[in-house]
């Protein structure tokens, strides 16, 4: 037989060094009795990526968006699975089938979640988020207790914990003041309600190196982890996390034109395509060429280039690079690394091919589905 052809762009995604990563912050993080819980989004709940973190040690999983829970669910994935967004009135029926726990802020959506589970002679746990300054969602601190008072008598919820997130709005860092203040409210609702709170959710990736290297008292004992697992680094400037690898996932695109240029455009101009007016530089000519990717595909600001390839401009189907070394030839195939805003998009494209490799069992490219 001959070799399987294979389309560009791609992304290639190493199942063991994803592996490796979540292992490590699992060891790691348990040192400090906080649990992880991974992220599924951007994976869009693909099944092997969730088979590969629960055989390394993964008890929960997370994701924003029901369909991809339900993905999971129906593809034989049984493992726990917490919903981070606030349930829509209109899935709240999906929720209680398919989630063990949700995060919520809403005292309608958690009253049609009791209907719900009621309905269906089950319980629901949840896990009630606080603000604590990024601004996204969450009750104010001070509004927690009263919160609780409206919705702890409704029937088949159960209040699993407390939870916030920070950094993805306004990157508000975690520090001992905003942690101090979950862990104090953990305690004061303990005591008013006879509660025992068994999740206590202290963010996202951005707060590992708080988790990892604070040595006071703490009641958080949860983190929601994805960027870290999958790109081996926390938001703020991607910052490296020891002993992780950084280059689980990569994308792989095809030179299509090469040519030698002039640096500036000519010509009456105006507006590009996206609305936008770049500033260019005279650099003389230069080595430029053009690679089969765009924006259709990736957020390409989110995109690394490897030594000696600058990208220079972009638009839907053309992402435009200029090189320092020898030109590029028809038909190479470039490797770029990414950041978050890369990693979502490119996931999510229907353009993209997805190939798993270093997957037990594995002995074909694996295309999405």
């Amino acid at each position: 037989m001959g070799r399987k052809r294979v389309n560009y762009p791609r992304l290639d995604i190493d199942c063991s060094k994803i592996s490796h990563n979540v292992q490590f912050l699992i060891s790691e993080l348990s040192l400090k009795n906080i649990s992880v819980t991974p992220v599924m989004k951007v994976f869009l709940g693909h099944p092997i990526i969730a088979r590969t973190l629960i055989d390394a040690g993964a008890k929960m999983l997370a994701d924003s968006r029901i369909e991809n829970i339900q993905r999971m669910t129906q593809s034989g994935i049984t493992a726990p699975k917490m919903l981070i967004r606030t349930p829509m009135l209109s899935q709240v029926e999906s929720v209680v089938r398919y989630c063990d726990i949700s995060l919520n802020t809403e005292i309608k959506v958690i009253q049609k979640l009791s209907k719900a589970a009621s309905r269906s002679n089950i319980n629901h746990g949840i896990v009630i988020m606080v603000e604590l300054g990024d601004l996204r969602e969450g009750l104010m601190p001070d509004h927690v207790i009263g919160f609780i008072r409206e919705i702890i008598a409704l029937p088949n919820i159960v209040i699993r914990g407390i939870g916030t997130n920070l950094a993805c709005r306004f990157g508000i860092m975690p520090d001992e003041k905003n942690m101090t203040l979950l862990s104090n409210l953990a305690d004061d609702i303990e005591t008013t309600f006879g509660l025992t709170l068994d999740i206590i959710s202290g963010g996202n990736s951005a707060s590992i190196n708080w988790a990892l290297n604070y040595t006071g008292q703490t009641r958080v004992n949860n983190l929601r982890v994805g960027e870290a697992i999958f790109l081996g680094c926390v938001p703020f400037e991607q910052e490296k996390i020891k002993a992780l690898y950084t280059d689980a996932i990569t994308l792989t695109a095809e030179v299509i034109e090469s040519k030698i240029k002039p640096s500036l455009p000519w010509g009456k101009r105006d507006l590009n395509a996206f609305g936008e007016k770049e500033t260019v530089p005279d650099k003389g000519m230069v080595s430029q060429a053009i690679i089969a990717l765009g924006r259709q595909d990736v957020c390409v600001t989110g995109l690394n280039a490897p030594d000696g390839v600058t990208i220079t401009s972009s638009t839907s189907d053309h992402l435009i690079v200029e090189t320092s070394g020898k030109p590029l030839f028809i038909g190479q195939k470039i490797t770029f690394n990414l950041d978050y805003s890369a990693l979502l998009s490119s996931l999510s494209s229907h353009h993209i091919l997805k190939v798993f490799n270093n997957r037990p069992g594995l002995t074909t490219l694996e295309k999405e589905e």
